[in-house]
C-alpha cells in the first residue's frame, strides 16, 4: 500500500492511499481565486476538495505509478514556470524539489519541473513508488527506498553531482538556517531559494522564510503578505502575489515576465483568498 498526504485547496490535508482519496480535513480557507478562475470553484469544502484531488489522480496519475511527469510550459506565472524559464536560459542548472512517491529529487529538465511542480501542492508525507523513481533515474532521487523529504540533503546531492547554480523549493522555516549554513559551506555554489505553500505560517516562520528566499509566494498567508508588501523589491500578481526579496529574485521575475509578454493590467479590486491565515 502507498500512502501520501498533501496540503492543498485551502490548507486542507488530503490522504491518498492506493490511488484513492481516503480522508480530507476541513479547509481553513473558504475561497481561493486560482481555483475559482481555473475550475469555477466558488467555495472550498471537503466534498469539492475530494472531487478535485480524485480528478488529478484519474487525469494525470497523481500519487500513482502512472504519474505523468512532463508538461509543456504555458502562459502562466508561478514558481514552477519561473524555474522552467531559468533552466531554459541557463541561469540555473538544477532544481531540488519534491515528488510524491519519490520525496526529494534533483531535476534538470524544464518539462519535468513544470510537470512535477505545477501539478501538486504541499507534499507533507509520501511513500515509495518505485516506478516513478525508475522514470526519473534513481540517482536523481535522494532516497528511493524511503521517499525521504529533506531539502538540505537534496541540495548536498545536487552539489555532489557537480551543479553550481541550484534552485530549491522549501516550505518549512526550519530549512532556512540549514540553507544559510550550506551557503557558507559551499561559497562557490549559488543556491537560489523559492518559498512555496506559505499559508498559515506564523509571523516568526514567515520572517525566517522571507529572509532566506529569493522568491516567495504569498498564498493565503497573512504574515508573508504583510512582509512582502513592505519589503519585496519586485511583486508580480495581485490575487496571489509572488514576491522577490533579492536582486536575483527580481531578475528571475522579470525574465519570466519577458517570456510571457509582460504583466497583465492591474485590477481595481482583485479577488483575494478568504480568509488570510
Amino acid at each position: 500500500m502507498t500512502k501520501h498526504i498533501i496540503e492543498a485547496l485551502g490548507k486542507s490535508q488530503i490522504t491518498i492511499e492506493n490511488g484513492k482519496v481516503v480522508d480530507v480535513t476541513e479547509p481553513e480557507v473558504e475561497y481561493c481565486p486560482l481555483f475559482d478562475h481555473h475550475r469555477g470553484i466558488k467555495k472550498l469544502s471537503k466534498e469539492v476538495i475530494a472531487e478535485n484531488i480524485q480528478f488529478r489522480i484519474d487525469d494525470f496519475g497523481m500519487c500513482t505509478p502512472e504519474r505523468q511527469l512532463r508538461m509543456k510550459d504555458f502562459l502562466s506565472f508561478g514558481i514552477s514556470e519561473i524555474m522552467c524559464t531559468l533552466l531554459d536560459e541557463g541561469v540555473i542548472d538544477s532544481v531540488v524539489m519534491v515528488l510524491e512517491g519519490c520525496g526529494t529529487i534533483v531535476v534538470t529538465e524544464p518539462e519535468l519541473v513544470q510537470g512535477i511542480g505545477g501539478r501538486v501542492s504541499g507534499l507533507v508525507e509520501t511513500s515509495p513508488i518505485p516506478e516513478l523513481a525508475a522514470k526519473l533515474g534513481e540517482d536523481n532521487v535522494l532516497n528511493p527506498e524511503t521517499a525521504e523529504i529533506d531539502q538540505e540533503k537534496g541540495i548536498e546531492m545536487a552539489i555532489s553531482k557537480g551543479f553550481k547554480n541550484i534552485a530549491v523549493t522549501i516550505t518549512l522555516a526550519d530549512d532556512a538556517d540549514k540553507i544559510n549554513a550550506l551557503k557558507e559551506k559551499y561559497p562557490d555554489v549559488n543556491i537560489y531559494v523559492f518559498v512555496v505553500h506559505t499559508s498559515k505560517r506564523t509571523a516568526e516562520e514567515a520572517r525566517k522564510l522571507f529572509d532566506v528566499c529569493d522568491v516567495a509566494t504569498g498564498c493565503s498567508s497573512k504574515h508573508m503578505r504583510e512582509i512582502g508588501e513592505k519589503e519585496s523589491v519586485k511583486t508580480v500578481g495581485q490575487s496571489i502575489p509572488i514576491f522577490a526579496h533579492t536582486e536575483d529574485g527580481k531578475r528571475f521575475l522579470e525574465m519570466r515576465l519577458e517570456r510571457i509578454g509582460g504583466e497583465k493590467p492591474k485590477k481595481d479590486n482583485p479577488d483575494l483568498p478568504y480568509p488570510l491565515i
